[in-house]
């Protein structure tokens, strides 16, 4: 492995040896700048995953990226701050400056996914068949791993759910949350995040088809959910959530004009 470098960046394995201070580095061309780039990303990416890098972890200046891999600052700092766009490394500039590996960033992967989900062009049936298996999983892992505090919340949200039950644009942003709540309460970041994901698509900010018999049996529906999850009815709560996710479906489909049924459930 090479030597560390003298600022204290980290070294793991696959990184380029650092070239002598005194040796300058070779003319390149524009294409051979970006593929030296992306080498460097690449090595870094790779690192993360082997678990060689970790959030907070060292990678120096682009002084210093430039010495290790034998390339000019320009290609140096080109990686950096597609790794910074990235949500990979964090730049800090003046004396002690230099990049570390961020920390992790939940909603900034979500937004990700979200920004390609509407640039691939995924259907409205694509997307909750996608939420259903997302969200069963969640209703059943949070009846194993919910908390009284997790409990709580849920309740809360209920309870208010309950007070604005006629009120559509307030009914739907609390059964939405209702549900980003079992979520959570299933303590599994990854189902989490793919549900916020989703979010833009599965949950409407206004619900023009909801009437009060909907939201009545809506809210019926996520009571029992409830219920079911203090119970540590984990099969219970995944069979509910599915019949739940599958009415919301059917409606959500219909309501983009796609060739299914509608339905008066959930």
């Amino acid at each position: 492995m090479s030597s560390e470098p003298t600022n204290g960046a980290m070294s793991w394995p696959g990184l380029a040896a650092q070239r002598p201070a005194n040796q300058p580095s070779p003319p390149m061309s524009a294409g051979r700048s970006a593929s030296l780039s992306s080498r460097i990303i690449a090595d870094v990416r790779r690192a993360l995953a082997e678990r060689h890098l970790k959030s907070g972890d060292t990678l120096g200046t682009e002084k210093d990226l430039a010495a290790r891999y034998d390339v000019s600052r320009i290609v140096a700092r080109d990686a950096l701050r597609s790794l910074e766009a990235l949500g990979v490394v964090e730049i800090r500039m003046g004396k002690g400056g230099g990049a570390r590996i961020a920390a992790g960033n939940p909603q900034l992967l979500a937004e990700a996914l979200a920004v390609q989900l509407d640039l691939t062009g995924v259907s409205p049936a694509e997307v909750i068949d996608a939420q259903r298996a997302i969200e069963c999983m969640a209703a059943e892992l949070a009846a194993v791993n919910a908390t009284p505090a997790d409990h709580a919340g849920i309740r809360a949200l209920l309870a208010e759910a309950e007070r604005r039950i006629d009120e559509r644009d307030a009914f739907t942003r609390l059964s939405r949350a209702f549900h980003f709540a079992v979520a959570d309460a299933s303590h599994n970041r990854v189902l989490s995040v793919q549900l916020v994901s989703l979010d833009h698509v599965a949950w409407p900010l206004r619900n023009t088809t909801l009437t009060p018999a909907v939201a009545r049996r809506i809210q019926d529906v996520h009571v029992e959910l409830a219920s079911l999850i203090e119970m540590r009815d984990a099969a219970g709560s995944r069979q509910l959530m599915d019949e739940h996710v599958r009415m919301i479906r059917a409606r959500r489909v219909a309501e983009h004009g796609m060739p299914e049924p509608p339905s008066d459930c959930c």
